[in-house]
């Protein structure tokens, strides 16, 4: 068994209900319709914008592609239909990469809009992911993969 302590996940009615991908789009609608109470203008605002956007996008694709190379699951609501540990590529960066892009991709939305308020959300969807996805996401690969999965937490950080 692990030395880690499993999850404490207190609403476990929360994990793995909300696609990643759907979450994000809820978050980037939410930040659409804030109000701008503190701006934030920063010359070449779209420059910004488009690199964070890019590197999100190439992070997620690159998970994707990761996934389908090794022909497991990249849905994210049944990890526990994984049938690979997928470690090389960008999964030796970083164990996320996917939501990694997608908070990437939050956050140049909200440099793009220019409103602190978006920008504050961004934190927010990478704590709501941390506990309802990426923490039982980590159980239940524990339980599939066992040791080889406790070595790669230990090689590779969670984020980045």
């Amino acid at each position: 068994m692990s030395s880690q302590s499993p999850s404490r996940n207190h609403y476990p009615w929360l994990s793995l209900r909300v696609p990643p991908l759907v979450l994000a789009a809820l978050f980037a609608i939410t930040m659409w319709s804030l109000p701008a109470l503190l701006s934030i203008m920063i010359p070449g605002v779209w420059i910004v914008a488009c690199a964070l956007a890019m590197a999100g996008g190439s992070l997620c694709m690159a998970g994707v592609l990761a996934f389908r190379h090794a022909n497991t699951t990249v849905n994210p609501t049944n990890p526990e239909a994984s049938t690979a540990l997928v470690v090389c590529g960008v999964y030796r960066l970083t164990r996320n990469p996917m939501y990694l892009g997608f908070a990437l991709l939050l956050l140049a939305l909200a440099v793009w809009l220019g409103k602190m308020s978006a920008i504050l959300l961004v934190p927010l969807f990478v704590a709501y992911l941390q506990h309802f996805q990426i923490r039982p996401e980590e159980d239940a690969l524990r339980a599939r993969f066992g040791v080889s999965f406790d070595i790669y937490c230990q090689q590779v950080r969670r984020w980045l």
